[in-house]
């Protein structure tokens, strides 16, 4: 299978949010365009897709972040492959172009967080040399329906 592996693009918006519904977060095209071409314009962010035969099979999310208590490294936002073209490097094609992103920035670390629900996805980072090296809670809260004070 011949593989491309390059930015994202606002014409891939569609096939984006098409496989965001696989990863359990299903968004509309046109709210997926005005989402990836936020993502677009930030310096600090970079989205690549996989394509196959001309059809996105993957996509990949990434941004350069610095935090106070641990420094500067690119986290991996998010990741997903069609279910008909996982196994196949997929994935790790995308990953490795992450990691020469970061690379190009001068970023040594890179992480990812894997959602316990999807198991079959804790064994593929460990084999790309991942290693896990905490478990958290995640937390969430709405903002209520007015607007927010200033």
């Amino acid at each position: 299978m011949s593989l491309d592996v390059r930015r994202a693009t606002g014409a891939d918006a569609p096939r984006i949010a098409e496989l965001s519904a696989v990863l359990g977060y299903p968004v509309d095209a046109a709210e997926m365009r005005e989402r990836l071409a936020r993502m677009l314009a930030r310096e600090a962010d970079a989205v690549f897709v996989a394509a196959a035969a001309d059809r996105v099979v993957g996509w990949i999310h990434c941004a350069d972040h610095e935090l106070l208590e641990t420094g500067r490294h690119c986290e991996i936002l998010g990741l997903v492959v069609d279910a008909g073209h996982r196994r196949g490097g997929v994935g790790r094609r995308l990953v490795t172009a992450v990691e020469d992103w970061a690379c190009a920035r001068g970023i040594t670390v890179i992480a990812v967080r894997s959602n316990v629900v999807r198991p079959e996805s804790h064994p593929f980072y460990e084999r790309i040399g991942y290693a896990r090296v905490k478990t958290q809670h995640s937390y969430r809260k709405i903002a209520p329906e007015a607007p927010c004070a200033d």
